[in-house]
């Protein structure tokens, strides 16, 4: 097959190196790509994520047999359906499908009509019926923008207070644009979070494996909150009876629930997860891997993971179940970001001795915001930089190695959390105490 990959982040990278491990692929492009894709795929493409026709244009002419979307703006934009229109099979959902993450309102209402547990929310595009709702409820509440807001639009207010400011910022201050039009306002969750991820064709799913994410920027998850950190998988707590309530009562009512509506979902769909004493319920779904849950994963993923990839897109999942594997082994990711990130940041500061952090054992360094320099070397070219990931017989084992790496890397303007997989280790010391 030859594959187009679409994006430019970690999360990218990880998808390419996987890719470029499957029998199946014989040929793998990316765009717009990185320094560290550019490195191992066979050719990078000068095209932007939000060029729909530009993309769909490159897979017609080059007989692409298959594309593979990474971010989910394309996906929200129809990037998908214009594919589709033109005979190539793409991995990743329709325009309406993707409301799924495109629209909090649209997923809460999913879960209302087919029964998902979720918190209980309302929505508003009007802020004096958002204050009414609101002065109803008891403290923490979450605020949340309609639309994508990269990764930003969701604010945990401590007090009905703050709520009624940051809904007002929304709605009235054009806080998020667009995206924070319309808002959803839900009570808030505590338990231990988790992202769990399938693949389904529209009909058929195939169940991946669980990670756990680490958002804040400092350790003992302190500080400003991130597009992630870290991540480790599988999540530390997750057993076959919670596998079994997560598929039950939230994947598959959200697949059947989709198809009912008339927009079968075909691509990866990520559940975030809050569990307490057990029992799972649904923050959000999202209409692609995420980022760096993607790096742990495609380390621990087995099998042809294109053949799988386009099965998914050609309605055709079933066939493939037998296909895919998973190490027994944990991966972990630590991301390196550049000094000041999330807020703002020095781009183009070089980053040398990437081979020797290469050379640890069961170590890959997936490039996230990087590009090459006019000498050839690598500089940053973003806030999340580096996604370095380790596989290990245990969680101690596989962050041992991650840090060993992330060790060797020149970069004194980068930086990263040093506990991630914090939750995982502290659990493991109190079973054994």
């Amino acid at each position: 097959m030859k594959i187009l990959l679409v994006g430019s982040g970690g999360r990218e990278h990880a998808l390419a190196w996987r890719l470029k491990n499957s029998k199946s692929c014989t040929n793998l492009c990316c765009a717009p790509g990185n320094a560290g894709i550019g490195g191992i795929v066979d050719e990078i493409v000068d095209l932007k994520v939000e060029d729909l026709e530009g993309i769909t244009k490159f897979a017609v002419e080059n007989a692409v047999d298959l594309v593979v979307v990474g971010p989910e703006a394309p996906l929200v934009a129809g990037l998908a359906d214009r594919l589709r229109e033109k005979g190539i099979s793409v991995f990743g959902p329709s325009k309406k499908a993707a409301r799924v993450e495109g629209s909090k309102g649209f997923m809460k209402d999913l879960c209302r009509t087919y029964k998902i547990p979720t918190a209980a929310y309302g929505r508003f595009s009007n802020m004096k019926e958002a204050r009414g709702f609101i002065e109803e409820m008891d403290a923490p509440i979450v605020v949340k923008a309609d639309g994508l807001a990269a990764g930003k639009g969701v604010v945990i207010c401590q007090t009905r207070e703050e709520a009624v400011r940051e809904a007002q910022d929304m709605l009235e201050g054009g806080a998020f644009g667009d995206a924070g039009k319309e808002i959803v306002v839900e009570e808030f969750l505590d338990g231990e979070e988790v992202s769990f991820f399938a693949l389904s064709d529209g009909k058929t799913i195939l169940p991946l494996t669980s990670a756990q994410d680490h958002k804040r920027a400092g350790d003992g998850d302190t500080g400003p909150n991130t597009g992630g950190m870290g991540a480790y998988s599988p999540a530390y707590f997750m057993t076959e009876e919670l596998e079994r309530k997560i598929l039950g009562n939230i994947i598959e009512p959200t697949i059947k629930g989709m198809a009912k509506e008339g927009c079968p979902f075909t691509g990866v769909l990520f559940a975030g997860l809050m569990v307490k004493d057990g029992e799972p319920k649904l923050l959000e779904h999202n209409a692609r891997f995420g980022d760096p849950e993607c790096q742990t994963l495609m380390m621990r993923l087995e099998g042809d993971f294109a053949k799988i990839l386009k099965a998914a897109a050609d309605g055709k999942l079933e066939s493939v179940k037998d296909e895919l594997g998973w190490s027994p082994e944990t991966s972990l990711c630590v991301v390196m970001a550049a000094k000041g990130y999330p807020g703002s940041y020095e781009k183009g500061t070089p980053i040398s001795r990437l081979d020797q952090a290469a050379q640890v054992n069961d170590v890959q360094v997936f490039h996230a915001g990087t590009a090459l320099a006019k000498d050839g070397g690598i500089v940053s070219n973003g806030g999340r930089v580096l996604g370095v990931t380790a596989k290990g017989k245990t969680v101690a084992d596989a962050q041992k190695r991650a840090y060993e790496a992330v060790d060797r890397i020149d970069w004194p303007e980068g930086f990263c959390r040093r506990d991630i997989g914090w939750r995982a280790l502290k659990a493991q010391q109190e079973e054994a105490a």
